[in-house]
């Protein structure tokens, strides 16, 4: 029997500060429960975006908008993220800060536009013809490349392939061949051929295949053996993003010397995007293609100027436009640009296109499973006195103070050779860092000190 010896991890992977969510939290009523999939609370808002995700499946969010409204550490950005979780994997999804608008080396125009068609996605079938099969021996044949002698790269190979009915030999070129080194691809994977771009795919281990190498641990996943012929016609379904056509269209219309400033530049010409619109909606209405209605997430959106809006209210007009969603902590202030003030420092007319939801601060036991599931995802124990002084700092303070305790204090508790963390150590690191309250207190108390 072979020894498998485990190896210690030293090093713990740092997990982000949404990595726990998963999705909404909804019944099959669509009504919050008190803690699922990551989220805690919120309830209205939970179930306000639950009624967004499916107003987005059903294609009856054009021209609108979703504006997340309430204070720092309520959860917006939390919800965003759940609504893309809930919308599925192929669904297009674009975060950005409002600050990011701003470049030297692009117009804000230019990166609006380029955020808002990476977040509409085009999903285009297609019925290709292709070999498919297990690979029941494959031979490459290799020489020196014609570029570099020392360098040897395959030339052609043959392989055969076999399903529960059939079996075919074939032979391919340098190009087929060079897929099958990069692959891997050996004896037991299944695997197919696009005859007509020679693209090939590799979809996992064939099981129980005989004379296939096999291991008591896989990672690659098992699939059973394919039946019918060899060669077949096959549907598929790629999701690609519109600025991924603008991209491949715009490479192949510029000559090589312009190929380099191209890419520095990243400027799109408009006639490129309005041929790849065309192409778009012929697909579209010959039933090749469907759009799939992508999320642009735009947090801080306050930090936009009046130009930004104007052209974000233009874009909701649009047949080719993601949903928008918009986060902002701000009330009355004025919008970036100019002297006027607005709710959330947003336009009237753009506001006046947006549904509007509403986060509030959470409440005590709120904030106690908040910080719980924090501690469950960065892998940390924590001591029952522990659980209930980060939930008073957290309603007194702020959930986000209490929630970078975490990890500091968990630095103290292995110092004092613990792997779990007593209320102690919370105390310790709270002196050492502090929170925005008493930071305000230090200022006054020091402001003839301080530089202004």
């Amino acid at each position: 029997m072979a020894q498998i010896r485990e190896i210690k991890k030293i090093e713990r992977e740092k997990a982000s500060i949404h990595s726990h969510i998963t999705g909404l939290g909804l019944d099959e009523k669509g009504k919050a429960k008190f803690i699922a999939d990551g989220l805690v609370g919120q309830v209205e808002a939970r179930e306000a975006s639950g009624i967004v995700v499916q107003l987005i499946r059903q294609g009856k969010m054009a021209g609108k908008g979703i504006l997340f409204v309430g204070p720092p550490g309520t959860g917006k950005t939390a919800l965003a993220v759940a609504i893309a979780k809930e919308l599925g994997e192929d669904t297009p999804f674009t975060t950005i800060n409002a600050s990011e608008v701003y470049s030297t080396e692009l117009k804000k125009t230019e990166i609006l536009t380029q955020v808002i068609r990476k977040s509409m996605g085009v999903r285009i079938k297609q019925k290709r013809t292709v070999y498919e099969g297990v690979v029941k021996d494959v031979k490459l044949k290799v020489a020196r490349s014609r570029y570099n002698p020392y360098y040897v790269s395959p030339r052609e190979a043959q392989i055969v392939l076999s399903t529960k009915d059939d079996e075919r030999t074939l032979n391919v070129g340098d190009a087929i061949a060079e897929q099958f080194m990069k692959l891997n691809v050996k004896k037991g994977d299944v695997i197919w051929i696009d005859t007509e771009t020679g693209e090939v795919t590799k979809v996992g281990r064939a099981k129980g295949f005989e004379g296939a190498k096999s291991y008591d641990i896989e990672v690659v996943r098992q699939v059973d053996i394919p039946t019918g012929s060899i060669k077949k016609e096959k549907d598929i379904t790629i999701t690609v993003t519109l600025h991924d056509l603008d991209l491949n269209l715009a490479a192949q219309s510029i000559s090589i010397t312009a190929l380099f400033s191209f890419f520095t530049e990243r400027e799109i010409n408009q006639d490129i995007r309005k041929q790849v619109d065309r192409l778009v909606k012929d697909m579209v209405n010959r039933g090749d293609a469907e759009l799939v209605p992508g999320v642009l997430f735009i947090d801080d959106a306050h930090m936009l100027d009046i130009e930004a809006f104007s052209f974000l209210t233009k874009t909701l007009e649009s047949e080719l436009a993601p949903i928008l969603i918009l986060a902002t902590n701000r009330g009355i202030t004025k919008i970036r640009g100019t002297d006027i003030e607005s709710p959330h420092g947003i336009p009237l007319d753009l506001l006046d296109r947006l549904l509007i939801i509403q986060t509030r601060p959470y409440n005590e036991s709120e904030i106690r499973e908040i910080v719980k599931i924090r501690a469950n995802e960065i892998d940390v124990k924590l001591d029952e006195d522990a659980i209930v002084l980060l939930t008073k700092l957290g309603v007194e303070n702020s959930l986000r103070y209490a929630v970078q305790l975490i990890e500091p204090a968990y630095i103290v508790a292995q110092r004092k050779g613990r792997e779990s963390i007593k209320s102690e150590d919370i105390e310790e690191v709270s002196k050492l860092f502090s929170d925005s309250k008493r930071s305000v207190k230090y200022v006054k108390e020091y402001e003839n000190l301080l530089l202004k």
